[in-house]
């Protein structure tokens, strides 16, 4: 496991975001990624695998919320505080 969160967590998730689910487009922190059907679920399953493999973090199944995926901001929040709670 990662002893830090990668430098600029929330240009990775952006990175990752933009070139798996938008085809190159930008999006911002705080954009609606679910509601607005830019990621359907089976995206938020390989959200959830590639943010497990990039923070080092197990995400139980019940973490797996609108609240936690809903944007770029919220999955970084996520993110860094499990990495907090499990270091």
């Amino acid at each position: 496991m990662p002893d830090t969160l990668p430098e600029a967590p929330a240009g990775v998730l952006r990175t990752y975001v933009e070139s798996t689910f938008l085809g190159g487009q930008s999006v911002s922190d705080t954009d609606e990624l679910l509601l607005s059907g830019m990621i359907d679920s089976l995206g938020v399953m390989s959200l959830v695998a590639f943010i497990e493999q990039t923070f080092g973090i197990e995400i139980p199944f019940e973490d797996v919320t609108l609240e936690n995926f809903s944007s770029i901001a919220a999955m970084t929040e996520y993110a860094g505080s499990k990495r907090a709670t499990s270091g």
